[in-house]
Protein backbone atom coordinates (compact mmCIF):
# COMPACT_ATOMS: atom_id res chain seq x y z
CA UNK A 1 0.00 0.00 0.00
CA UNK A 2 0.97 3.44 -0.68
CA UNK A 3 0.56 6.76 1.42
CA UNK A 4 -1.73 7.64 -1.49
CA UNK A 5 -3.99 4.52 -1.00
CA UNK A 6 -3.76 4.65 2.47
CA UNK A 7 -4.87 8.48 2.45
CA UNK A 8 -7.71 7.17 0.05
CA UNK A 9 -8.63 4.79 2.23
CA UNK A 10 -9.44 6.98 5.11
CA UNK A 11 -10.98 9.54 3.00
CA UNK A 12 -12.95 7.41 1.16
CA UNK A 13 -13.99 4.28 3.05
CA UNK A 14 -14.14 5.68 6.58
CA UNK A 15 -16.62 8.21 8.02
CA UNK A 16 -15.32 11.64 7.83
CA UNK A 17 -17.16 14.28 9.98
CA UNK A 18 -15.42 17.16 7.34
CA UNK A 19 -16.52 15.31 4.51
CA UNK A 20 -19.85 13.83 5.02
CA UNK A 21 -21.19 15.75 8.16
CA UNK A 22 -23.40 14.72 10.92
CA UNK A 23 -23.56 11.11 9.82
CA UNK A 24 -20.00 10.66 10.81
CA UNK A 25 -20.49 11.68 14.79
CA UNK A 26 -20.75 8.87 17.00
CA UNK A 27 -22.57 9.32 20.46
CA UNK A 28 -20.40 6.70 21.81
CA UNK A 29 -16.85 5.76 22.41
CA UNK A 30 -16.90 2.15 22.15
CA UNK A 31 -15.10 1.76 18.54
CA UNK A 32 -12.32 4.43 20.97
CA UNK A 33 -12.59 2.20 23.87
CA UNK A 34 -12.39 -1.19 21.82
CA UNK A 35 -8.99 0.01 20.05
CA UNK A 36 -7.90 1.39 23.15
CA UNK A 37 -7.63 -2.01 24.39
CA UNK A 38 -6.39 -3.46 21.32
CA UNK A 39 -3.26 -0.71 21.11
CA UNK A 40 -2.71 -1.84 25.27
CA UNK A 41 -3.62 2.07 26.35
CA UNK A 42 -0.62 3.74 24.59
CA UNK A 43 -1.93 7.28 26.06
CA UNK A 44 -0.76 5.97 29.48
CA UNK A 45 2.45 5.58 28.63
CA UNK A 46 3.14 9.28 28.51
CA UNK A 47 1.76 12.46 30.51
CA UNK A 48 -0.87 14.50 27.94
CA UNK A 49 -2.72 18.03 28.52
CA UNK A 50 -5.88 18.18 27.15
CA UNK A 51 -7.44 21.17 25.18
CA UNK A 52 -10.94 22.00 24.49
CA UNK A 53 -13.24 24.59 23.47
CA UNK A 54 -15.07 26.26 20.80
CA UNK A 55 -12.17 28.96 19.76
CA UNK A 56 -8.47 28.92 20.36
CA UNK A 57 -8.45 25.42 21.68
CA UNK A 58 -5.53 24.64 18.36
CA UNK A 59 -3.67 28.12 18.36
CA UNK A 60 -3.58 27.01 22.72
CA UNK A 61 -2.23 23.69 21.51
CA UNK A 62 0.05 24.78 19.20
CA UNK A 63 1.56 27.21 21.68
CA UNK A 64 1.42 25.06 24.42
CA UNK A 65 3.63 22.51 22.38
CA UNK A 66 5.94 24.68 21.48
CA UNK A 67 6.58 25.62 24.87
CA UNK A 68 6.94 22.39 26.21
CA UNK A 69 9.64 21.75 23.33
CA UNK A 70 11.57 25.10 24.46
CA UNK A 71 11.47 23.30 27.86
CA UNK A 72 13.34 20.22 25.82
CA UNK A 73 11.01 18.07 26.25
CA UNK A 74 9.83 15.17 23.48
CA UNK A 75 6.33 16.82 22.48
CA UNK A 76 3.94 15.08 20.66
CA UNK A 77 0.75 17.40 19.13
CA UNK A 78 -2.37 16.00 17.68
CA UNK A 79 -5.00 18.67 16.74
CA UNK A 80 -7.82 18.69 13.74
CA UNK A 81 -8.53 19.44 10.86
CA UNK A 82 -5.55 19.91 8.83
CA UNK A 83 -5.08 22.11 6.19
CA UNK A 84 -3.41 20.62 3.51
CA UNK A 85 -1.83 17.52 4.27
CA UNK A 86 -3.25 14.64 7.02
CA UNK A 87 0.03 14.36 8.64
CA UNK A 88 -0.78 17.89 10.24
CA UNK A 89 -2.83 16.19 12.62
CA UNK A 90 -0.25 14.38 14.49
CA UNK A 91 3.61 15.76 15.18
CA UNK A 92 6.09 15.44 17.67
CA UNK A 93 8.69 18.41 18.08
CA UNK A 94 6.78 20.01 15.16
CA UNK A 95 7.81 17.15 12.70
CA UNK A 96 4.48 15.83 11.15
CA UNK A 97 4.04 11.73 11.25
CA UNK A 98 5.89 10.16 8.18
CA UNK A 99 4.21 8.73 5.42
CA UNK A 100 5.37 4.95 5.78
CA UNK A 101 4.48 5.41 9.65
CA UNK A 102 0.65 6.60 8.46
CA UNK A 103 0.95 3.43 6.11
CA UNK A 104 2.22 1.01 7.88
CA UNK A 105 -0.80 1.25 10.51
CA UNK A 106 -3.05 0.89 8.08
CA UNK A 107 -1.57 -2.15 6.76
CA UNK A 108 -0.41 -4.02 10.37
CA UNK A 109 -4.31 -3.35 12.03
CA UNK A 110 -6.61 -3.68 8.76
CA UNK A 111 -8.03 -6.43 10.01
CA UNK A 112 -9.00 -5.17 13.25
CA UNK A 113 -9.99 -1.73 11.50
CA UNK A 114 -12.16 -3.95 8.77
CA UNK A 115 -13.80 -5.74 12.29
CA UNK A 116 -14.46 -2.02 14.58
CA UNK A 117 -15.35 -0.24 11.00
CA UNK A 118 -14.02 3.21 13.13
CA UNK A 119 -14.72 6.73 11.94
CA UNK A 120 -12.04 8.16 10.19
CA UNK A 121 -11.95 10.50 13.78
CA UNK A 122 -11.85 7.50 15.80
CA UNK A 123 -8.92 5.84 13.49
CA UNK A 124 -6.78 8.89 13.79
CA UNK A 125 -6.78 9.48 17.21
CA UNK A 126 -5.48 6.04 17.93
CA UNK A 127 -3.30 6.18 15.43
CA UNK A 128 -1.69 9.43 17.20
CA UNK A 129 -1.79 7.89 20.65
CA UNK A 130 -0.05 4.60 19.40
CA UNK A 131 2.60 6.88 17.11
CA UNK A 132 3.56 9.34 20.11
CA UNK A 133 3.78 5.74 22.67
CA UNK A 134 6.28 4.41 19.53
CA UNK A 135 8.47 7.03 19.35
CA UNK A 136 9.00 7.48 22.85
CA UNK A 137 7.29 11.43 23.29
CA UNK A 138 7.49 12.71 27.04
CA UNK A 139 4.39 14.45 27.11
CA UNK A 140 1.41 15.35 24.37
CA UNK A 141 -0.93 18.19 23.61
CA UNK A 142 -4.18 16.49 22.58
CA UNK A 143 -6.74 19.02 21.23
CA UNK A 144 -10.58 17.94 21.29
CA UNK A 145 -12.03 17.17 18.12
CA UNK A 146 -15.62 17.82 18.72
CA UNK A 147 -17.49 18.54 21.93
CA UNK A 148 -15.59 16.67 24.58
CA UNK A 149 -18.21 14.17 26.59
CA UNK A 150 -18.33 11.65 23.62
CA UNK A 151 -14.96 13.39 21.78
CA UNK A 152 -12.82 10.33 21.21
CA UNK A 153 -9.87 12.03 22.87
CA UNK A 154 -11.67 11.80 25.63
CA UNK A 155 -10.37 8.48 27.20
CA UNK A 156 -7.11 10.01 27.82
CA UNK A 157 -6.27 10.83 31.61
CA UNK A 158 -4.55 14.49 31.42
CA UNK A 159 -2.03 15.84 34.20
CA UNK A 160 -4.27 18.91 32.63
CA UNK A 161 -7.48 19.71 31.10
CA UNK A 162 -8.53 23.31 29.52
CA UNK A 163 -11.38 24.54 27.88
CA UNK A 164 -11.07 27.86 26.15
CA UNK A 165 -14.57 29.28 26.13
CA UNK A 166 -18.04 28.45 25.06
CA UNK A 167 -19.29 29.38 21.74
CA UNK A 168 -22.64 28.64 19.09
CA UNK A 169 -20.86 26.12 16.75
CA UNK A 170 -22.24 22.30 16.24
CA UNK A 171 -25.67 22.65 17.75
CA UNK A 172 -27.05 20.03 15.62
CA UNK A 173 -24.60 17.65 17.56
CA UNK A 174 -23.63 19.36 20.97
CA UNK A 175 -27.20 21.43 22.11
CA UNK A 176 -29.42 23.67 20.71
CA UNK A 177 -28.00 26.35 23.26
CA UNK A 178 -24.83 27.39 25.00
CA UNK A 179 -25.57 26.17 27.98
CA UNK A 180 -26.07 22.54 26.54
CA UNK A 181 -22.12 23.02 24.52
CA UNK A 182 -20.97 23.95 27.73
CA UNK A 183 -21.93 20.54 29.12
CA UNK A 184 -20.54 18.76 26.54
CA UNK A 185 -17.43 21.07 27.05
CA UNK A 186 -17.07 20.39 30.02
CA UNK A 187 -16.99 16.74 29.37
CA UNK A 188 -13.41 16.63 29.79
CA UNK A 189 -13.01 17.09 33.35
CA UNK A 190 -11.54 14.14 35.48
CA UNK A 191 -11.36 13.01 38.62
CA UNK A 192 -9.02 14.91 41.19
CA UNK A 193 -7.78 16.67 37.77
CA UNK A 194 -6.96 20.32 37.33
CA UNK A 195 -8.96 22.24 35.36
CA UNK A 196 -8.57 25.85 33.28
CA UNK A 197 -11.20 27.76 32.16
CA UNK A 198 -9.99 30.52 29.38
CA UNK A 199 -12.86 33.15 29.45
CA UNK A 200 -15.33 33.57 32.30
CA UNK A 201 -18.77 33.65 30.83
CA UNK A 202 -21.54 34.60 33.53
CA UNK A 203 -24.02 32.00 32.28
CA UNK A 204 -21.92 29.42 32.17
CA UNK A 205 -19.48 29.70 35.30
CA UNK A 206 -21.58 27.52 37.54
CA UNK A 207 -22.33 24.34 34.85
CA UNK A 208 -18.43 24.53 35.32
CA UNK A 209 -17.55 24.64 39.31
CA UNK A 210 -20.34 22.25 39.41
CA UNK A 211 -18.93 19.47 37.11
CA UNK A 212 -15.41 20.49 38.92
CA UNK A 213 -17.11 19.96 42.47
CA UNK A 214 -18.25 16.99 41.20
CA UNK A 215 -15.09 15.36 39.95
CA UNK A 216 -12.89 16.64 42.91
CA UNK A 217 -11.26 19.01 40.71
CA UNK A 218 -9.17 22.17 41.11
CA UNK A 219 -10.63 24.95 38.98
CA UNK A 220 -9.35 28.48 37.61
CA UNK A 221 -11.08 30.98 35.50
CA UNK A 222 -7.86 32.07 33.60
CA UNK A 223 -9.54 35.97 33.06
CA UNK A 224 -9.94 36.11 36.81
CA UNK A 225 -6.14 36.07 37.50
CA UNK A 226 -4.44 37.57 34.43
CA UNK A 227 -4.55 40.44 31.65
CA UNK A 228 -3.26 40.12 28.04
CA UNK A 229 -3.28 43.32 25.33
CA UNK A 230 -0.85 43.90 22.46
CA UNK A 231 1.55 46.90 22.92
CA UNK A 232 1.00 47.82 19.15
CA UNK A 233 -2.26 47.13 17.59
CA UNK A 234 -0.43 47.65 13.98
CA UNK A 235 0.33 44.15 11.79
CA UNK A 236 3.46 45.78 10.66
CA UNK A 237 6.75 43.64 11.25
CA UNK A 238 7.10 40.17 12.09
CA UNK A 239 6.09 40.05 15.35
CA UNK A 240 3.47 41.93 17.39
CA UNK A 241 4.49 43.16 21.15
CA UNK A 242 2.49 41.53 24.15
CA UNK A 243 2.01 42.22 28.08
CA UNK A 244 0.90 39.90 30.24
CA UNK A 245 -0.67 41.24 33.61
CA UNK A 246 -0.69 38.81 36.46
CA UNK A 247 -3.00 39.73 38.99
CA UNK A 248 -2.17 36.95 41.13
CA UNK A 249 1.50 37.36 41.56
CA UNK A 250 1.79 41.03 40.80
CA UNK A 251 4.02 41.19 37.75
CA UNK A 252 4.12 41.65 33.86
CA UNK A 253 5.62 39.52 31.36
CA UNK A 254 6.09 41.08 28.02
CA UNK A 255 7.01 38.83 24.92
CA UNK A 256 6.56 38.81 21.32
CA UNK A 257 3.72 36.89 19.13
CA UNK A 258 4.24 36.30 15.13
CA UNK A 259 -0.05 35.18 15.90
CA UNK A 260 -1.79 38.64 14.69
CA UNK A 261 -5.34 38.04 15.26
CA UNK A 262 -6.39 39.96 18.20
CA UNK A 263 -8.23 37.01 19.43
CA UNK A 264 -4.82 35.61 20.57
CA UNK A 265 -4.74 38.21 23.43
CA UNK A 266 -7.61 35.87 25.14
CA UNK A 267 -5.83 32.89 24.21
CA UNK A 268 -2.19 34.13 25.57
CA UNK A 269 -4.72 34.31 28.61
CA UNK A 270 -5.56 30.58 28.58
CA UNK A 271 -2.00 29.91 27.43
CA UNK A 272 -0.68 31.78 30.66
CA UNK A 273 -3.00 30.05 33.39
CA UNK A 274 -2.34 26.35 32.17
CA UNK A 275 1.46 27.64 32.13
CA UNK A 276 1.03 28.44 35.75
CA UNK A 277 -0.28 25.43 36.32
CA UNK A 278 2.14 23.02 34.81
CA UNK A 279 5.32 25.06 35.70
CA UNK A 280 6.23 23.66 39.03
CA UNK A 281 5.79 19.83 37.90
CA UNK A 282 7.10 20.29 34.38
CA UNK A 283 9.78 23.00 35.35
CA UNK A 284 9.22 25.61 33.31
CA UNK A 285 10.38 28.36 32.95
CA UNK A 286 8.88 31.94 31.90
CA UNK A 287 11.57 31.62 29.48
CA UNK A 288 10.26 28.51 28.35
CA UNK A 289 7.07 30.28 27.80
CA UNK A 290 8.24 33.65 26.00
CA UNK A 291 10.49 31.75 23.55
CA UNK A 292 7.32 28.70 23.44
CA UNK A 293 5.58 31.73 21.45
CA UNK A 294 7.58 33.73 19.79
CA UNK A 295 8.89 30.60 17.86
CA UNK A 296 5.30 28.64 17.62
CA UNK A 297 5.15 28.84 14.03
CA UNK A 298 8.85 27.45 13.51
CA UNK A 299 8.09 25.23 16.11
CA UNK A 300 4.55 23.61 14.98
CA UNK A 301 4.04 24.91 11.64
CA UNK A 302 0.70 26.51 12.89
CA UNK A 303 -1.38 28.17 9.64
CA UNK A 304 -4.61 29.66 9.13
CA UNK A 305 -4.61 31.77 12.32
CA UNK A 306 -4.92 35.64 11.03
CA UNK A 307 -2.05 34.40 8.57
CA UNK A 308 -0.78 37.37 6.33
CA UNK A 309 -0.05 35.50 2.76
CA UNK A 310 0.74 38.85 1.14
CA UNK A 311 1.32 42.76 1.60
CA UNK A 312 1.06 44.77 -1.59
CA UNK A 313 -1.94 44.48 -1.25
CA UNK A 314 -2.43 43.48 2.52
CA UNK A 315 -3.82 39.86 2.29
CA UNK A 316 -4.68 37.64 5.14
CA UNK A 317 -7.00 34.34 5.80
CA UNK A 318 -7.93 33.22 8.45
CA UNK A 319 -10.03 29.48 9.76
CA UNK A 320 -12.65 31.53 11.96
CA UNK A 321 -15.82 29.68 11.26
CA UNK A 322 -18.42 30.28 13.64
CA UNK A 323 -20.06 33.25 14.63
CA UNK A 324 -17.99 33.93 17.87
CA UNK A 325 -14.42 33.51 16.19
CA UNK A 326 -15.73 35.27 12.89
CA UNK A 327 -17.20 38.25 14.56
CA UNK A 328 -13.68 38.77 16.78
CA UNK A 329 -11.53 38.64 12.85
CA UNK A 330 -13.74 40.33 10.89
CA UNK A 331 -14.22 43.12 13.92
CA UNK A 332 -9.90 43.21 13.31
CA UNK A 333 -10.25 43.33 9.89
CA UNK A 334 -12.35 46.51 9.04
CA UNK A 335 -9.93 48.46 11.81
CA UNK A 336 -7.12 47.87 8.76
CA UNK A 337 -6.76 50.85 6.94
CA UNK A 338 -7.53 49.90 3.68
CA UNK A 339 -9.23 51.63 0.52
CA UNK A 340 -11.48 48.86 -0.62
CA UNK A 341 -11.64 45.62 1.35
CA UNK A 342 -11.93 42.42 -0.90
CA UNK A 343 -13.80 39.19 0.96
CA UNK A 344 -13.31 35.58 -0.45
CA UNK A 345 -16.05 34.17 1.33
CA UNK A 346 -17.22 30.53 1.69
CA UNK A 347 -18.91 28.05 3.91
CA UNK A 348 -20.17 24.46 4.83
CA UNK A 349 -23.55 23.65 4.40
CA UNK A 350 -24.35 23.44 8.03
CA UNK A 351 -23.80 26.78 8.84
CA UNK A 352 -26.71 29.45 9.96
CA UNK A 353 -26.00 31.87 7.66
CA UNK A 354 -28.72 34.15 9.22
CA UNK A 355 -26.55 34.72 12.50
CA UNK A 356 -23.41 34.73 10.47
CA UNK A 357 -23.99 37.00 7.42
CA UNK A 358 -24.87 40.07 9.48
CA UNK A 359 -21.80 40.15 10.84
CA UNK A 360 -20.13 40.94 7.58
CA UNK A 361 -19.51 44.37 6.24
CA UNK A 362 -21.71 45.96 3.37
CA UNK A 363 -19.16 48.18 1.66
CA UNK A 364 -16.49 45.34 1.15
CA UNK A 365 -16.50 43.57 -2.60
CA UNK A 366 -17.29 40.07 -1.88
CA UNK A 367 -16.01 36.93 -3.92
CA UNK A 368 -18.63 33.71 -3.36
CA UNK A 369 -17.31 30.49 -3.44
CA UNK A 370 -17.45 26.87 -2.19
CA UNK A 371 -14.15 24.91 -1.22
CA UNK A 372 -13.82 21.11 -3.07
CA UNK A 373 -15.62 18.82 -0.56
CA UNK A 374 -19.38 17.00 -0.43
CA UNK A 375 -20.25 19.66 2.50
CA UNK A 376 -19.42 22.92 0.78
CA UNK A 377 -22.62 25.46 0.91
CA UNK A 378 -23.36 26.10 -3.18
CA UNK A 379 -22.08 29.04 -3.92
CA UNK A 380 -25.05 30.82 -5.76
CA UNK A 381 -26.77 29.89 -2.66
CA UNK A 382 -24.67 31.96 -0.80
CA UNK A 383 -24.72 34.87 -3.01
CA UNK A 384 -28.36 35.01 -3.16
CA UNK A 385 -28.36 34.60 0.77
CA UNK A 386 -25.71 37.53 1.10
CA UNK A 387 -27.64 39.78 -1.01
CA UNK A 388 -31.00 39.80 0.77
CA UNK A 389 -29.03 41.27 3.69
CA UNK A 390 -26.98 43.90 1.05
CA UNK A 391 -23.51 41.87 0.38
CA UNK A 392 -22.82 42.67 -3.09
CA UNK A 393 -20.44 40.38 -4.89
CA UNK A 394 -19.87 37.68 -7.58
CA UNK A 395 -19.91 34.09 -7.49
CA UNK A 396 -17.21 31.82 -8.16
CA UNK A 397 -17.17 28.22 -8.47
CA UNK A 398 -13.77 27.41 -6.95
CA UNK A 399 -11.67 29.09 -4.69
CA UNK A 400 -9.15 29.38 -7.31
CA UNK A 401 -10.85 31.28 -9.16
CA UNK A 402 -12.33 33.71 -6.53
CA UNK A 403 -8.54 34.65 -5.41
CA UNK A 404 -7.42 35.02 -8.85
CA UNK A 405 -10.69 37.27 -9.52
CA UNK A 406 -9.46 39.29 -6.20
CA UNK A 407 -5.76 39.61 -6.94
CA UNK A 408 -6.71 40.95 -10.61
CA UNK A 409 -9.29 43.43 -8.87
CA UNK A 410 -7.67 44.63 -6.21
CA UNK A 411 -5.07 47.52 -5.68
CA UNK A 412 -1.82 48.07 -3.96
CA UNK A 413 -3.86 50.01 -0.71
CA UNK A 414 -6.63 47.59 -0.91
CA UNK A 415 -7.14 44.44 1.69
CA UNK A 416 -7.90 40.71 0.74
CA UNK A 417 -9.46 38.55 3.15
CA UNK A 418 -10.35 35.06 2.60
CA UNK A 419 -12.23 33.08 5.44
CA UNK A 420 -15.38 31.61 6.24
CA UNK A 421 -14.35 28.30 6.49
CA UNK A 422 -11.12 25.87 7.22
CA UNK A 423 -11.81 24.36 4.02
CA UNK A 424 -11.42 27.86 2.05
CA UNK A 425 -8.37 28.68 3.81
CA UNK A 426 -6.89 25.19 3.11
CA UNK A 427 -7.37 25.70 -0.75
CA UNK A 428 -5.76 29.39 -0.80
CA UNK A 429 -2.82 28.12 1.88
Amino acid sequence: MTYKESIEFLFSRLPVYQRIGKAAYKENLDNTIAFDNYFGHPHLKYKTVHIGGTNGKGSVSHMLASILQEAGYRTGLYTSPHLKDFRERIRINGTMIPEEAVTGFIEEHHKKIGRIMPSFFELTVVMAFDFFRRAGVDIAVIEVGLGGRLDSTNIITPVLSAITNIGHDHMDLLGDTIEKIAIEKAGIIKEHIPVVIGETQAELKDIFLTVAAEKHSGISFADFNSHCSFDNMEISGEMRPFTIIDHVNNKRISGLSPLYGDYQEKNLVTLYEIFSGLRKNLNLSEVNFLDGIRNVIKNTGLKGRFQILGRKPMTICDTGHNPEGIEQVIMQITNIKSRTLHIILGFVNDKDLSVILPLFPRNAVYYFTKAGIARALDEKILLKQAAQLGLRGNDYKSVSEAYAAAKREAAEPDLIFIGGSTFIVAEVI
